[in-house]
């Protein structure tokens, strides 16, 4: 049974009263979305909210949700009414959306808000200002929080998605309302903060998915840290290893590799398994596409033509033996293209190795989760964080600016009171 110990120094729900006052609570609802109607293909991120969300309800707080979805530019930068009925149909009761973020419209609607009701503003990354690169201090002072905070008591942050962010919603309130973390960024602190200050050992690490920049750096500090014993690499991560190492993947595969990167980085990577050696574990085996087909080849059967979709079985048993004996397992990245019922094996075999041991399994990153719920083994998991880059920083030991933020948010409390 794995106990953790709360070590804190920002507040939390337990440290105000919400009777009657109006709280502005920042999630990350950045949910997948269908290309093609936009509707939400999974409201996980909502659901780990809701503890938040029904306890201050249950306090008859006034609860008005911001949130965001996508970037300017990007297909899925839409408005948040989808959201809005995802989130009204899984709480059980009335959502008011309005497609206004600090306007007049949405300061009447905030205004006329009775106690235990909730209210959604519009995509906050539809305010200009809200990604611009300025100072937590000059974010205070911005449209945004000047048009809100006058209207609210409390600001609560349980956004621990987007908590490496320095963004006006994620950090812009606290130097001017009274602050706090909400039960998702608690639980995600507390839990990581037990992790990474005293793993049980054997510590095995995997790392997949279709992105690898930053991973050696998370290599590097996850074994160098004593963090980790092992780390498995899957995905695109694993061929960038693998081609850094010399292996030659055949033009598509290093073409995909090329476009992103440099040669420091590569560099970078050689010095890595100069320095770790076994401790790194590379695959053995891949599958490829071939006439329709799933077709398994061993690494002496590189360079192939076609992309390398998934690990093969031998890396599966392989990857599995490791995870059997660990004590400690952190997941982020499925193994291939698990969308495509032919490159599935490899997330598959893994994810089920994880969910058969008795480690503490600690999975992290959107399509991960997507990948285990696809599969059925996401209640299997010890802790799934909603967190990918603010995962990652803080398993690197760097401090995230959000929880930054609510630190001195705690300390200046403590002063006014």
């Amino acid at each position: 049974m794995w106990r953790f110990e709360k070590v804190r120094d920002y507040n939390t729900l337990d440290d105000f009263s919400f009777e009657a006052k109006t709280v502005l609570l920042r999630v990350d609802f950045n949910l997948p979305l269908d290309k093609t109607s936009f509707e939400v293909l999974d409201t996980t991120r909502i659901q780990l909210a809701l503890p938040t969300i029904k306890e201050l309800i249950s306090k008859n707080a006034r609860v008005v949700i911001l949130a965001h979805q996508g970037r300017k530019g990007s297909w899925d930068f839409i408005h948040l009414n989808p959201h809005a009925q995802a989130l009204e149909e899984l709480l059980g009761q009335s959502v008011t959306f309005v497609e206004d973020i600090y306007g007049e419209q949405a300061k009447q609607a905030i205004k006329n808000m009775k106690d235990g009701e909730v209210l959604m503003l519009d995509n906050v990354r539809m305010f200009e200002a809200e990604t611009a690169k300025v100072s937590v201090e000059q974010h205070s002072h911005s449209e945004l929080v000047s048009n809100l905070a006058p209207l609210a008591d409390i600001y609560v942050n349980d956004a621990f998605a987007a908590a490496h962010r320095k963004q006006c919603s994620l950090v812009g309130f606290m130097p001017v309302l009274p602050s706090c973390a909400g039960r998702l960024m608690e639980k995600e602190l507390t839990t990581l903060e037990s992790i990474v200050r005293n793993p049980n050992h054997p510590s095995v690490f995997l790392f997949g998915g279709a992105k690898f920049s930053d991973v050696v750096v998370t290599v590097d500090r996850v074994l160098g840290s004593g963090l980790a014993d092992k780390v498995l690499l899957t995905g695109l991560p694993a061929n960038a290893f693998l081609y850094a190492k010399g292996t030659c993947l055949g033009e598509k595969n290093e073409a995909i590799l090329l476009k992103d990167s440099s040669n420091e980085e590569f560099e970078k990577i050689r010095a890595a398994l100069s320095k770790y050696g076994d401790a790194i574990c590379l695959p053995k085996d891949f599958a490829v596409e071939r006439q329709d087909s799933r077709v398994e080849i061993s690494l002496d059967q590189l360079p192939v033509d076609e992309p390398l979709f998934d690990i093969g079985q031998m890396t599966i048993e392989v990857f599995s033996a490791e995870i059997n004996e660990a004590k400690t397992v952190f997941l982020s990245g499925p193994c291939g293209v698990f969308e495509n019922p032919l490159f599935r094996a490899g997330t598959k075999g893994v994810f089920e190795a994880i969910a058969r041991s008795d480690a503490f399994s600690l999975v992290g990153g959107g399509h991960t989760v997507a990948s285990l719920e696809q599969l059925g083994l996401k209640q299997e998991m010890s802790h799934i964080s909603t967190g990918g880059g603010s995962l990652e920083k803080f398993m690197m030991g760097e401090e995230l600016v959000v929880v930054s933020e609510l630190k001195k948010a705690c300390k200046k409390n403590l002063v006014d009171a």
